[in-house]
């Protein structure tokens, strides 16, 4: 299996010049043995995304995703009284700026089930099956992965998300299709997105 990952990982950097590697994420009950958890929690859980992509193998724990609430809702992390009063507060924050509006809050995909533990590793490190692939790149390369994984005949997802960038994951494992986001503007600050660049979420099984 893990041949079989840097197989792939390194395959789909070189054919599509990324810049930045895949990432390879899965939702465990337990942590798989020999990977450590996060040393310090991040500002947001798409923060979790460019340690990996930097090279750390890791898993986080529920409380690691307190930093963003919006994100721990999209990871189905459940949420102490006082996070959870936070989040309904930074919902209405959005919806007053106008940055969503309340219809919208019940349609952002999340995970339906049980947030235990998260780990995330370079697709080309991973020592774990990965239940969601991410890819970031530039609009051309995704349009290229995107292509190549519906030639494949992985189905796409719908419209192309954008906020919160972190739903993307829960579209994609949810539909068991790819799934498109522009990112949002947390996720730049966070990530050091490009104004160019997007992700592409792919389920691991399919990759």
């Amino acid at each position: 299996m893990e041949a079989e990952l840097k197989k792939q990982g390194t395959k789909i950097q070189e054919l599509l010049g990324l810049k930045v590697p895949a990432v390879a994420i899965a939702f465990r009950d337990t942590a798989p043995a020999g990977i450590p958890r996060v040393t310090a929690p991040a500002p947001a859980g798409c923060g979790y995304w460019k340690l990996a992509a930097e090279g750390q193998a890791f898993y986080t724990e529920g409380s690691d995703h307190f930093g963003c609430p919006v994100g721990a809702h999209t990871h189905g992390v459940e949420l102490p009284p006082q996070v959870a009063t936070e989040l309904s507060g930074l919902v209405q924050t959005m919806v007053d700026m106008q940055y969503l509006t309340m219809k919208e809050i019940p349609m952002i995909p999340h995970r339906q089930e049980t947030f235990h533990v998260a780990v995330y590793a370079p697709l080309t490190q991973a020592t774990f099956t990965p239940d969601v692939v991410l890819v970031r790149g530039t609009v051309k390369q995704l349009m290229l992965l995107a292509e190549a994984t519906q030639a494949a005949g992985v189905p796409g997802g719908s419209a192309t998300m954008g906020r919160p960038t972190c739903a993307v994951l829960p579209e994609s494992l949810q539909s068991g299709h790819a799934a498109t986001s522009f990112g949002c503007i947390g996720n730049r600050v966070y990530t050091g997105l490009g104004d160019d660049e997007g992700y592409y979420a792919i389920p691991g099984a399919k990759v």
